[in-house]
């Protein structure tokens, strides 16, 4: 298999004198000195600029992969082992949810340790076949979670905003919005093994992604098309939906309380002064999915970017924060669309008791946020016109 372009070698020998000249700044001493010699044809000429990294970036980073590998293992296992072994909680909706922790722990899983090991060998010590399996499996399972994320937040428009009218998700459209996930997932994952783009180590050698500093269009233009549809678009669809989630619940607290002040009651619900609104609730909600989302995968997009359009100099320590902080999402996912979960966190305390750090009581933000599992009880609460 190739691992360059026609003109690689052009490539090279036009920065061989930029190179060159740098180079001597450092006493001959570059970042890419560490590099094992099987993967000299991947690197890209431009990392010869730069000097080695401080090997105490290479511990910090090694020991951060270590407790975000153990914390997003554990946490994507509990939230899957809970949602399968319980009976009521094994809804067509949750079948997305389960799906997005089963993603997000084969990223960690697959992901995670090689990471490890090589930050601590302060250099990618697999090979370059492993650096295109690692590439490949990272834009998978990255690719997989932005649509569940996406699927789980057009499914809520659709029960709360559609309501009644719109036909409810059932286990056969959960199944197949799975299966388009992980199938358009696999397309975008294989293409650059095909020569559209390629694999490559990051500045830092600890980890492989896209390679982004090829300058040809035919690589360009492969970052290009995937960010449109696997940054750019889930990005739109999940703020337009849950925009519109909010803009409905607004709206129905709204008529909620002329129903009350019709009725010449405070409130048509018990204990509704003593909590925030819902509407507060579901902003927060709403600002913290679509918050978490953006810092997550954001600065992999600039880094990216920033590589093909040569605005600014990536260094190879900068060059692995994208995929770190695309990582942290297997994190906080468990907690975002598991935990955040009224029936699971009453499951998690009865399976789990140690791990429970929240009681099960339902609250508006619940309801709101798993909106399939109260289509019924919204629709019914709603006051007659």
């Amino acid at each position: 298999m190739s691992y360059g372009y026609g003109n690689w070698a052009q490539q090279a020998a036009s920065a061989t004198g930029a190179v060159a000249a740098t180079v001597s700044r450092f006493g001959n001493v570059t970042v890419v000195d560490k590099v094992l010699p099987d993967m000299l044809e991947m690197i890209d000429p431009y990392w010869y600029q730069f000097p080695p990294l401080n090997p105490l970036w290479h511990s910090i980073l090694g020991f951060v992969m270590v407790i975000f590998t153990i914390v997003a293992l554990a946490g994507n296992f509990v939230v899957i082992s809970i949602f399968i072994s319980t009976a009521h909680l094994r809804t067509p909706a949750n079948l997305l949810v389960v799906n997005l922790a089963l993603s997000d722990f084969l990223m960690m899983f697959t992901m995670g340790p090689i990471m490890v090991v090589n930050c601590f060998n302060e250099t990618w010590v697999f090979g370059p076949f492993m650096c295109e399996v690692y590439g490949m499996l990272g834009s998978l399972f990255g690719c997989a979670s932005i649509w569940t994320m996406t699927m789980i937040a057009i499914d809520r428009y659709t029960v709360i905003v559609k309501g009644l009218s719109a036909k409810p998700l059932d286990t056969k459209g959960a199944m197949v919005r799975i299966l388009f996930v992980w199938l358009f997932s696999a397309a975008w994952t294989i293409i650059p093994l095909f020569g559209w783009n390629r694999y490559v180590p990051e500045g830092n050698y600890t980890a492989c992604g896209l390679d982004y500093l090829n300058q040809e269009w035919e690589s360009k233009s492969y970052i290009l098309v995937y960010g449109f549809f696997v940054y750019f678009t889930p990005l739109f669809l999940i703020i337009y939906c849950y925009f519109f989630i909010v803009q409905a619940v607004f709206e129905h607290e709204q008529q909620m309380r002329e129903q009350a002040k019709k009725m010449n009651v405070a409130s048509l619900r018990s204990g509704e002064a003593q909590n925030q609104s819902a509407e507060f609730k579901l902003a927060k909600i709403a600002l913290m999915t679509i918050s978490l989302w953006f810092m997550a995968w954001t600065p992999y997009l600039i880094i990216n970017f920033t590589g093909i359009f040569g605005a600014a100099k990536i260094s190879p320590l900068g060059s692995i924060w994208g995929s770190v902080f695309a990582k942290c999402m297997a994190l906080y996912n468990p907690i975002v669309y598991g935990i955040s979960h009224p029936k699971y966190r009453a499951a998690l305390i009865k399976k789990y008791p140690g791990l429970a750090c929240a009681g099960g009581e339902r609250d508006e933000s619940d309801a709101v946020s798993h909106g399939s599992q109260v289509t019924t009880a919204v629709m019914e609460e709603k006051p007659a016109a």
